[in-house]
């Protein structure tokens, strides 16, 4: 099982990466309205110049390259470390948890296995959103001022007219194709995966005695980032409110799947026990030779004798004679009239 999970992980890193850093998946190309005002924002720059860059690009460690992978790392082994240490002793697992090729003890294994569920669903997002963006073709606010289109060359006209042609930009191809990458928006689908889990991780494992402000605060904070990056993206022009809602809706249903279906709520997992023997009856016991016999009264019922007499009577074949009623003299009209 072990290997199985090696395996999948392992392709699914690989699908982000050339999804990410490769041409194998073409982005569908979308036509345009000549001078479309919703395209036609100033060019940003690079992502690099970008006030929270993505998390798989070099870039300094800013807003949203440390809201994915540090915070969430963070909490969690503080998270695990202050639960084992405080846990008692009594309710401690004890067994050392084996795996199909290592061994980890208790604290470890919840940590691996937070960390790695963590790992795989950031790299799920990415492959999503990636898709996403990969299928769709949205252009991005900037998307004119990057193809900068040869407009009397086209022949547009009028705002209504529709551009369809392929070789229309005559800019960078690599800033070209990046523009049309735009729905949904990547930076707030990951920030917004990695501040779901971390929110759920606090409201479910943390345990604050004395105040009930710590865990709300926390989790308002980190909200309040996940929120800042999409409200970035749009202010510089990188995506649309759609894109940046439809990245929230993204990285928040993976990371509420993950928590409640995966790892059970970061609930300590039940080792399975062996069914229970069918319950055993102790054998009755019989009356000895050397203990009194008490003789109960047997009483018969009435409808027993009444059965047993017609059983009785069937037997000897003899009908049952009912007694005949008494003979009854009845005058007539002339011994009447003649006694008269």
């Amino acid at each position: 099982m072990f290997y199985f999970q090696l395996v999948i992980m392992t392709g699914t890193v690989l699908l982000a990466y050339y999804f990410e850093y490769t041409d194998t998946f073409p982005v569908h190309v979308q036509g345009f309205f000549c001078f479309d005002k919703a395209f036609s924002k100033p060019h940003p720059g690079p992502e690099d110049e970008s006030k929270a860059p993505p998390v798989l690009v070099k870039a300094p460690p800013v807003l949203v390259y440390s809201l994915v992978p540090a915070i969430p790392t963070v909490t969690i082994l503080l998270g695990e470390l202050a639960s084992f240490l405080t846990k008692p002793e009594a309710t401690q697992e004890k067994t050392i948890v084996t795996a199909d090729c290592c061994y980890f003890n208790p604290l470890l294994r919840r940590i691996v296995r937070f960390l790695g569920v963590y790992s795989f669903g950031l790299f799920t997002t990415t492959i999503f959103a990636n898709a996403g963006q990969v299928v769709t073709g949205n252009q991005t606010p900037h998307f004119l001022s990057t193809c900068r289109p040869n407009y009397t060359a086209l022949g547009c006209h009028s705002p209504l007219q529709y551009i369809t042609e392929q070789r229309a930009c005559t800019g960078n191809p690599y800033l070209i194709t990046s523009a049309r990458k735009s729905f949904p928006s990547k930076d707030a689908a990951l920030s917004m995966y990695s501040a779901v889990y971390t929110v759920m991780y606090i409201t479910l494992v943390w345990r604050t005695k004395g105040t009930r402000l710590t865990k709300p605060t926390l989790c308002l904070t980190v909200l309040s980032l996940a929120v800042l990056v999409g409200i970035m993206r749009v202010a510089e022009y990188r995506n649309h409110w759609s894109d940046v809602l439809a990245g929230y809706l993204t990285g928040g249903a993976i990371a509420a799947f993950l928590v409640t279906c995966v790892i059970n709520n970061f609930q300590q997992t039940q080792p399975q026990l062996p069914p229970l023997p069918p319950p055993v009856h102790p054998p009755r016991q019989e009356p000895s030779l050397n203990m009194p016999m008490v003789a109960m009264p047997c009483v018969e019922s009435p409808l027993e004798k009444f059965q047993g007499f017609c059983t009785q009577a069937s037997h000897d074949h003899q009908p049952y004679l009912a007694p005949a009623p008494p003979d009854v003299l009845i005058y007539s009209r002339r011994c009447i009239s003649s006694a008269v």
